[in-house]
């Protein structure tokens, strides 16, 4: 009984963290469930749970395609995550229909790189609103 109220908070706790989030926060709380789930499919794949590989690369999947939906593109920049973002979807679909993890070591390092980007430009931005902290 106790786990289920830990479980609950749990999950009342990311609720509101979500609904809390700024725009730039949720695309990092995507590129981070992106990499969760990439790194999960690997697990999967190496332990060959067909099933549970599936689930974790298609929620990947669904990461990078809103990542990809979400795109501006009136930025030169957008072309640029949009072939990376194709790129990734294309080997994450590969590997599932694989159960090739190796696949997937392919497009880990991108999508990764993108996320270090990003917390790196939320960093910048935030010396640049408040001033250096």
């Amino acid at each position: 009984m106790a786990y289920n109220n830990m479980q609950q908070q749990y999950q009342q706790y990311q609720q509101n963290s979500i609904m809390t989030a700024s725009p730039e926060e949720l695309t990092l709380m995507l590129y981070n469930g992106a990499i969760k789930f990439m790194n999960l499919g690997k697990h999967h794949i190496e332990n060959k749970e067909i099933e549970k590989t599936n689930e974790a690369l298609k929620k990947a999947q669904a990461i990078i395609m809103e990542l990809n939906n979400t795109l501006d593109m009136n930025y030169e920049i957008s072309n640029n995550l949009r072939s990376i973002y194709t790129f990734i979807l294309d080997k994450l679909i590969d590997a599932n229909i694989r159960k090739d993890a190796s696949i997937l070591d392919e497009a880990l390092p991108l999508i990764e790189e993108i996320r270090d980007t990003w917390k790196e430009a939320m960093k910048e931005a935030r010396k640049i609103k408040y001033g250096a902290l």
